[in-house]
């Protein structure tokens, strides 16, 4: 079993990175793989609606960036991690504009795999910030971990996070019931549960 972390800071070693890390270390106890992946602080695409992944294999058509890159890891990976710092109440731009295109164009190697998404923040837009990325989860079918609080940490500073421990002990049992989850998917899979059919998708349009 692997978990994919995605770090959507621009800085590679902050508060995001510090609370993925918290959340890495008790699923590697568990025995799950991890990797954390930074998005880099280099200008990325956002999505043009252009619809020429429709005709691709996974892929978007622009690949001069990582999002490929991320496609291809999570066909591999059985569950997802979304980190972000908050800046004006919302997601950085850039796991937004990445987010938006690796789903677009992959959004099939998602479906019915378990992911969580966090967030950090010096005071407040954690909620609004998380609620966004929880909405990339739902629209593909997967089942969204919880915890025993909101799923974010507080500090300007990685020590500051480190302080926490509130929002620490809330990474951790995030965490543990990915590991929990992970595992009875496994057992299920190996007793013939498989994950429902995907119906063909309609789309209705009320404007006419």
């Amino acid at each position: 079993m692997k978990v994919l972390l995605l770090n959507g800071s621009a800085r590679k070693n902050g508060c995001t990175y510090t609370a993925l890390s918290e959340i890495a270390t008790i699923l590697e106890q568990e025995n799950v793989e991890c990797e954390i992946m930074h998005l880099g602080n280099q200008s990325v695409r956002d999505c043009i609606g252009c619809g020429k992944c429709a005709t691709l294999n996974n892929q978007c058509v622009f690949d001069d960036d990582i999002v490929n890159e991320i496609i291809a890891k999570a066909a591999e990976a059985d569950g997802f991690v979304f980190g972000t710092p908050v800046y004006y109440a919302h997601p950085s731009g850039r796991i937004l504009s990445i987010l938006d295109r690796v789903f677009y164009a992959g959004g099939k190697v998602f479906a019915h795999k378990p992911g969580m998404a966090i967030a950090s923040a010096r005071r407040a837009g954690t909620t609004a910030s998380i609620d966004v990325l929880n909405k990339y989860m739902t629209i593909a079918q997967m089942p969204v971990v919880s915890s025993t609080y909101w799923n974010m940490v507080h500090g300007s500073t990685p020590e500051d996070v480190k302080k926490d421990e509130e929002g620490l002990q809330t990474m951790r049992n995030l965490g543990r019931n990915m590991a929990w989850l992970l595992k009875c998917i496994e057992i299920g899979k190996q007793n013939g549960i498989q994950p429902p059919k995907i119906e063909r998708t309609f789309r209705t349009n009320f404007i006419r």
